[in-house]
């Protein structure tokens, strides 16, 4: 929507090709159906969310930065609000609403939309893009093709890998894809025991081949597979392609290991007679406290007076660092966000343009670049959208 929009702004005559039934199908679903469009951030805090090519973004967020999409969408009848950790929504809460607000714009500058109209291959014809041809056996020409298919996330809004077979049929490289911004999946099979509780304040340490690669702190949700929740899922966009990946959980950040364990000596001395995991209760949820004397090997029925000082000792410091194996994710069905895309090497970061075929650009998550959550991966699609409308429209 955004690259047709400013490539009809730069004075182009544009079709918007969309094999769904209607346009922006994803955003309805983003921000649980209220759309986080955007984070209302300066430029290099955005990029230090953006794990993998930051500076390829530049050039797109110069042209359009979070607050410029803002202004866009107030332009165009869509008010916006800011709420905790500068994750901006439409003031409505429904998503449809940025969606309408687009599609108006759209028509406002004559962009022809297709519904239904899904894209074969891309034609090319004297060492450049020339047009695509459709599933129905119709070719379109153009001067210039975008491509803006997403990834493989959600595959049902009709992200299906589309712009990745186009990408690697015109000569491009696609990086290896996976899932990501998304939950975790553990060989213990504990976690599914506890199954929708939510730890906050928490820190997760994940490490793979001795070296920690991510540290976090916020909430963790349990779930029959793992663990999901924020500090999970954008653990997920930091795990290395291989490798086992250990995770420990610190479920006592604000205190030392000597802190913690003078905290059990005094409560465990003034309990007496009372059970271990009644006394966990003191430091940890109900349910979190009743199952982790088990998974530690220690009886929780046991009175506190006779916990032994190994045992208090091993308490203490599963409490600090209490430890997980990632052994993959869930599915792109839950993914957020693709990682992984065509090469950003290939293309021109000032225009989105492909380096190996004129006429052809790309943009949005089907390239290789993904953010944590918190509304940074519309804004890229956005931005580079953007970017690559207003280069192709400008095209001689």
């Amino acid at each position: 929507m955004l690259a047709a929009l400013f490539a009809a702004r730069s004075g182009a005559k544009v079709t918007l090709l969309e094999k769904n039934e209607k346009l922006g199908k994803k955003v309805y679903i983003t921000g649980k159906g209220r759309c986080n469009c955007t984070n209302l951030c300066d430029v290099e805090d955005f990029l230090r969310e953006v794990p993998r090519n930051p500076r390829f973004l530049y050039s797109a967020l110069r042209l359009m930065d979070p607050e410029g999409f803002l202004a866009l969408l107030n332009s165009l009848g869509c008010e916006t609000k800011v709420e905790r950790g500068r994750r901006a929504f439409p003031v409505s809460d429904h998503a449809s609403d940025v969606t309408k607000a687009l599609e108006n714009g759209l028509k406002n500058q004559g962009v022809a939309i297709r519904f239904r109209a899904e894209v074969s291959r891309i034609l090319t014809a004297g060492g450049q893009a020339s047009g695509v041809a459709l599933t129905s056996g119709e070719t379109l020409p153009a001067n210039a093709v975008i491509v803006c298919t997403g990834g493989l996330s959600y595959p049902s809004t009709g992200s299906t890998g589309d712009g990745y077979r186009w990408a690697r049929e015109t000569g491009h490289t696609v990086t290896a894809c996976r899932p990501s911004l998304v939950g975790l999946r553990t060989q213990e099979a504990w976690p599914a025991q506890l199954q929708g509780l939510t730890l906050k304040n928490i820190c997760l340490n994940a490490a793979a081949c001795g070296k920690i690669f991510y540290s976090g702190q916020g909430e963790l949700l349990f779930t029959h597979y793992g663990v999901s929740g924020p500090l999970a899922i954008e653990c997920s966009a930091h795990l290395p392609d291989q490798a086992p990946v250990s995770v420990t959980l610190d479920l006592k950040p604000g205190l030392t290991a000597e802190q913690l364990d003078q905290r059990l000596l005094r409560e465990f001395a003034a309990a007496g007679k009372k059970q271990l995991a009644t006394v966990l209760q003191g430091l940890l949820p109900q349910r979190m406290a009743a199952l982790l004397p088990g998974v530690l090997g220690v009886d929780g029925k046991t009175p506190c007076s006779q916990v032994s000082g190994k045992a208090r000792a091993l308490i203490g410091t599963r409490l600090k660092a209490l430890p997980l194996t990632v052994t993959g994710t869930q599915d792109y069905n839950e993914a957020i966000v693709t990682r992984g895309g065509v090469d950003v090497k290939a293309l021109n970061a000032a225009t989105m343009e492909s380096k190996k075929l004129p006429g052809l650009y790309f943009a949005g998550e089907v390239i290789d670049v993904d953010a944590h959550t918190g509304g940074y991966n519309l804004q890229i699609a956005w931005s580079t959208g953007a970017l690559a409308g207003k280069s192709a429209g400008e095209r001689p």
